[in-house]
């Protein structure tokens, strides 16, 4: 039988060329004009995940290495 995707994880997670798994940064979506422009700054472009946590990601993406 065929894996399923967990398609929650599949719109939060990409894979890089290198094989990494980014996602965005935390803390993006609302109440943005409150922060600092440091903080505005470290949200932008996409974080990696540790090791560990890729381990537990691969699990809702069966297929995320292909």
């Amino acid at each position: 039988m065929k894996q399923k995707t967990k398609s929650a994880a599949a719109k939060r997670f990409k894979v890089s060329s290198k094989g990494k798994v980014k996602h965005l940064s935390p803390g993006r979506s609302h109440f943005n004009a409150r922060d600092t422009g440091d903080e505005t700054r470290r949200k932008h472009g996409d974080a990696s995940l540790s090791p560990s946590d890729r381990q537990r990601v691969e699990e809702l993406l069966p297929y995320l290495h292909s």
